[in-house]
């Protein structure tokens, strides 16, 4: 089966469907979903999204508490262009109908409800109650449902961008996907191919984030030639509720943005022992404080306490955690929730210009996939959507203007898959996906040394082998596909902090515990060529 299209998009989150949106009234576009429309990061975003949207607010102020958040390492350029375009962005969610929560003013008017999240030094989040990614995502499906250019794609796994090499430039030419509903590979070709497939946590054993996040857009872009950087900054979310029946479910920032404190077992709190601002430091001090406090006492966990505030102001603003603690025995309104880190938040990527483009032509990543130097060596909280609406739009528009010129490509070669056979040995997959996950979580997490890297770096050459072989041999699964991916995104995360001799951010090192200049530079791999 081949398809073709102007514009492909592979990924179905806000990043993916805020640029359908954006070109689809001068295109054909396509949008692959690995599964469900809903079933994405973005889904499960509670916290909000950031704006200059108060008056009292400036985008300086914004640019300057990223940058510190980014531990020197964010580009100023880019981070100038997320914020000024922030009101931009969020005023047409607004038109789209994103609900976001509003509040009676002084004034007796209603105006938006701006909540205050760690690494902010003023209220910029907008949100809907705690599941400001629900509302979007389920704003943005209704949308894209209604416009009759966008075809969804539903349960289809990307395999391998299609490259053609020229004399001169290289560009894309498609994509190879997997349709899990035949279970076949199948060819789309496309003027242009866009990566909205967001990060990569789902290499670590715990993560906040859905089983999709398997760095699949990043290990296609590397295998085809692209520059990656920053791979060694991973977010670990401080708080994510520690429960055996409660996989994956965060805590949002928010909650510590209205006054909820981290405590230890005993009850006495911990973060002022660390940092000024206290529980609103940015992630990676507040994760690190967290690791520490639990290695040092032995403890399983330690706990989130916001019982202090009202029971009302609880159930108005945290609805969602409120209804899901109760079903798991906690009421939040009453006592301290068990939180432990998890990992959270790719900020490294695909290296990309500010309108999306990445080193192969015609390709575009955007949002979670991309390096676009807007987080640095920390990503500041509810920066994230923001970045995706943002540079959406800035890729539509690029790729508006482009397509005029661009052709289809007749080259392209269908699956061959005469040479390999049905899987015989799945137990291989599992294995290998759960050695994988906890390596890197034991050896590249929170707190990691050379002799570590190390450890997972042989680990990975070896896993690579058998993965390798076994995707020569055998017909394709999701289970395969995303393994392959998530040993080659394992690899450039421990080859980028190898490289980096420092501690900065999200990446500390026990061997180099300290910043050094000579570091002050994003870390580059790449390009590849095949």
């Amino acid at each position: 089966m081949e398809y073709s299209c102007d514009v492909l998009i592979i990924g179905s989150g806000a990043a993916g469907l805020t640029l359908a949106l954006g070109i689809a009234d001068y295109a054909k576009v396509r949008v692959l979903s690995k599964g469900p429309l809903k079933e994405g990061s973005t889904y499960y975003a509670q916290g909000g999204i950031a704006a200059v949207f108060d008056e009292d607010d400036t985008v300086d102020q914004h640019l300057q508490d990223t940058l510190i958040a980014g531990a020197g390492l964010c580009d100023e350029d880019s981070v100038r262009f997320t914020a000024s375009h922030s009101k931009a962005c969020i005023d047409w969610l607004i038109d789209l109908g994103v609900p976001f929560d509003k509040e009676a003013a002084a004034d007796g008017e209603e105006h938006y409800h701006l909540t205050r999240e760690g690494g902010h030094s003023r209220r910029r989040i907008l949100h809907a109650a705690d599941a400001t990614g629900k509302a979007m995502q389920r704003t943005l499906v209704q949308a894209v449902l209604g416009h009759p250019n966008i075809q969804l794609m539903e349960r289809f796994n990307a395999v391998d961008l299609i490259a053609e090499r020229g004399a001169k430039n290289n560009s894309v030419a498609g994509a190879y996907v997997w349709n899990r509903n035949r279970e076949h590979v199948e060819v789309i070709r496309a003027k242009f191919v866009v990566l909205a497939t967001g990060g990569a946590s789902k290499v670590y054993q715990y993560t906040s984030n859905p089983d999709v996040s398997s760095g699949d857009g990043i290990a296609m872009a590397w295998r085809a030639g692209c520059r990656v950087a920053n791979m060694e900054f991973n977010q670990f979310h401080p708080t994510c509720l520690f429960h055996p029946d409660a996989k994956n479910f965060l805590l949002t920032e928010a909650l510590r943005g209205e006054g909820a404190l981290l405590k230890r077992p005993d009850g006495t709190r911990f973060m002022p022992d660390f940092d000024e601002r206290e529980e609103l430091a940015p992630r990676d001090v507040v994760a690190r404080a967290i690791d520490y406090e639990m290695k040092r006492l032995g403890a399983d966990c330690v706990f989130l306490d916001i019982s202090h505030r009202d029971n009302e102001f609880i159930e108005h603003h945290f609805p969602t955690i409120l209804k899901r603690c109760l079903e798991l025995g906690i009421d939040i309104r009453n006592e301290a929730i068990p939180v432990v880190p998890a990992a959270h938040y790719t900020c490294g990527g695909v290296m990309t210009d500010l309108k999306g483009q990445s080193d192969l032509d015609n390709l575009y990543a955007v949002g979670e996939v991309a390096y676009t130097g807007l987080h640095g060596a920390n990503r500041m909280a509810s920066n994230s959507l923001l970045e995706c609406v943002v540079f959406a739009n800035a890729a539509a528009k690029d790729i508006i203007k482009k397509l005029p010129q661009q052709k289809l490509s007749e080259k392209v070669k269908p699956w061959d898959e005469s040479q390999v056979g049905s899987a015989d040995e799945l137990v291989v997959i599992n294995h290998n996906w759960h050695e994988l996950r906890l390596f890197m979580w034991d050896y590249v997490g929170i707190v990691r040394t050379d002799k570590r890297l190390e450890r997972a770096m042989r680990r990975i050459r070896l896993l690579q082998q058998e993965i390798d072989e076994y995707y020569a041999n055998f017909r394709v699964s999701n289970n395969l596909l995303e393994l392959r991916n998530l040993v080659q995104v394992a690899e450039l995360i421990v080859e980028c902090s190898m490289r980096r001799k420092e501690s900065r951010g999200l990446h500390y090192n026990l061997d180099y515990p300290d910043q050094s200049d000579d570091f002050l530079k994003p870390t580059v791999l790449g390009p590849k060529q095949k």
